[in-house]
């Protein structure tokens, strides 16, 4: 509670500049008593953060079994099973279960997989020999009060052909041998479904006398398309943010030119003048957001419910919409140049653009539509697009204004997603960031606070995702290597943004062949991009004898051409 609220006032009093800026609309109405414009668009921003920074493929399955290698009868590899049902002969839902280490293989081909009939063990957990012989039906079965093993065995010795055991839990569970299983002789597949898949197969059986499976488990391919467009996703949003982000500064640096113009002799430095509304961080605040952020996460964590995933969506939804009508009025304001110029004072939000006011309508039915119909197939796609226009936002308003900065920035979340993908293992039996990545007890498919796209080719389908701080983080320090390169009038070979941009690029590509080479385990993307960008603009700089300008001041010096007139007017004469 009491770090919710130093968020509260911390990120609000970070931001208090800008909530002048007369850009924010749509929240402004939920919040306007409150005057935090930037604080709504922020603090969606806020929590992505926290658990944004893996890359979580569909059909991960939850436990490892380090501690249980292979040994004979026990050496198969773990396999997702699809294991679609049919009703009184009608096709009926797909489940999707894991495959022991156990038993026989799996067929990987649907029409190689023969339709079954189910029953419900007696005794429901297996555990003891069944009552009644089986004619080759799969048993479907409790997991609890003996070994996995036991069960196999008992369902097989009773003419099973296969066995389902039935999760405790809503995940994957991946069933392997005891140490003291030497002499396994298990001639079924095995596979465990989880919870919610048994409590659906348990009310069919109740209520058909007719109902029969499939068990095949097709090979899932090694790249699917999905990758790629996420890969071109990722860095086209950091490209297109990171010229406006120079372009907004070029313009700040022609602004402050003309008001050092017509300054007085008092006014000696541009600074005066700031940064044309965006927020420059500090190394402290750094720390702190990596801190607040490591907070937040194990707040999610620990209380995930639908109630809080719900408020996910509420808030990713405001900073969306805000996202969506800074950019759209950014955008028609080239065409529209008078709407955007021409303000009317409305109660509560002050004065407020013609064009704003157009355009917040559609933003906020936009997102409103994504939150109600965020389950539908396609939602993705409004999903994706409240996303990169927020990301686009953000990157406006908030900059590192020196390397120094974000080296700390990056190498704190380096470490955040390093120690909050694997090590968080060790302290909570199992990943934090992806459990939270996932939706996992929240009834939700994951949080909102991310890019997707469908696994197209994929038998298993799903998507492949990327977090908003893989993106957003990264492209904080692009966004400054651009900006620099733009003041100093470097070109794209000599400045430092080309090679920051092609940096992040591969960077990302070896996240997702690191995620391929582990079978689709969520991958800390930072622990890839981090060393490719941030290394390559120190090791250029160093090089270039560039680096004490980019890790103090963040941009080149600038001559005073009205000093310089001064300079020249007030020489004497000495002319007789």
């Amino acid at each position: 509670m009491h770090s919710s609220i130093f968020v509260f006032f911390f990120i609000s009093f970070l931001l208090k500049k800008q909530a002048s800026s007369g850009f924010s609309l749509s929240s402004s109405i939920l919040l306007s008593l409150m005057d935090l414009r930037s604080f709504s668009l922020i603090f969606p921003v806020i929590l992505l953060i926290f658990n944004n920074p893996c890359l979580v493929l569909s059909g991960d399955i939850v436990q490892v079994d380090n501690s249980a290698p292979k040994q004979p009868g026990c050496s198969n590899d773990f396999v997702l099973v699809k294991v679609q049902t049919w009703v009184d002969g009608t096709e009926a839902s797909e489940f999707v279960g894991v495959g022991a280490r156990f038993g026989t293989s799996i067929v990987s081909k649907e029409k190689n997989a023969n339709q079954t009939r189910v029953t419900l063990s007696d005794p429901r957990d297996g555990c003891s020999p069944l009552d009644e012989k089986l004619a080759g039906d799969v048993l479907v079965v409790e997991r609890g009060n003996c070994k996995f093993t036991t069960k196999a065995s008992n369902a097989q010795a009773a003419g099973a052909s296969a066995i389902l055991i039935v999760n405790n839990r809503r995940e994957l569970y991946k069933m392997v041998c005891e140490p003291n299983d030497t002499d396994l002789d298990i001639n079924i597949p095995a596979i465990m479904l989880p919870q919610d898949a048994g409590t659906t197969l348990e009310r069919m059986l109740n209520k058909s006398s007719a109902v029969s499976v499939q068990l095949y488990s097709p090979k899932r391919p090694m790249v699917d398309i999905a990758e790629a467009f996420l890969w071109l996703m990722a860095v086209g949003t950091i490209l297109c943010a990171s010229y406006w982000s120079a372009w907004s500064a070029r313009e700040a640096a022609i602004e402050q030119d003309k008001l050092l113009k017509d300054a007085s002799d008092e006014s000696t430095t541009t600074r005066e003048f700031g940064t044309g509304g965006a927020v420059d961080i500090s190394a402290t605040s750094a720390v702190l957001f990596v801190v607040i952020a490591s907070c937040f996460l194990i707040v999610i964590y620990k209380f995930m419910s639908s109630w809080l995933a719900e408020l996910l969506v509420v808030l990713f939804a405001i900073g969306g919409a805000e996202g969506l009508q800074t950019c759209l009025v950014a955008l028609l304001s080239r065409w529209c140049k008078h709407a955007a110029e021409t303000f009317i004072k409305v109660p509560f939000l002050g004065a407020v653009s013609y064009l704003t006011l157009a355009v917040s309508p559609f933003c906020i039915t936009f997102a409103v539509v994504w939150a109600v119909y965020r389950n539908l197939y396609f939602a993705w796609i409004g999903q994706d697009i409240l996303g990169i226009t927020l990301i686009l936002t953000v990157l406006q308003i908030v900059r590192i204004p020196n390397l120094k900065v974000g080296t700390v920035l990056l190498s704190c979340a380096f470490l955040y997603d390093i120690f909050w993908v694997f090590a968080s293992k060790y302290l909570f039996h199992e990943s934090v960031m992806i459990v939270v990545a996932r939706g996992d007890k929240s009834g939700e498919d994951g949080i909102p606070m991310l890019l997707k796209f469908p696994r197209m080719f994929d038998p298993w389908g799903g998507y492949s995702i990327i977090g908003f701080g893989d993106i957003l983080l990264p492209g904080l320090l692009i966004a400054f290597s651009i900006r620099y390169d733009w003041l100093a009038k470097r070109n794209l070979r000599s400045g430092y943004f080309l090679w920051a941009m092609l940096a992040y690029g591969l960077g990302l590509l070896i996240t997702y062949v690191a995620l391929n080479l582990m079978d689709g385990h969520g991958q800390p993307a930072l622990l890839y991009i981090v060393p490719f960008t941030l290394g390559t603009l120190v090791t250029l700089g160093r090089k270039r004898g560039d680096l004490k300008v980019l890790w103090t001041r963040g941009e080149p010096e600038r001559v005073c051409t009205h000093h310089i007139q001064l300079e020249h007017t007030e020489e004497p004469s000495h002319e007789k």
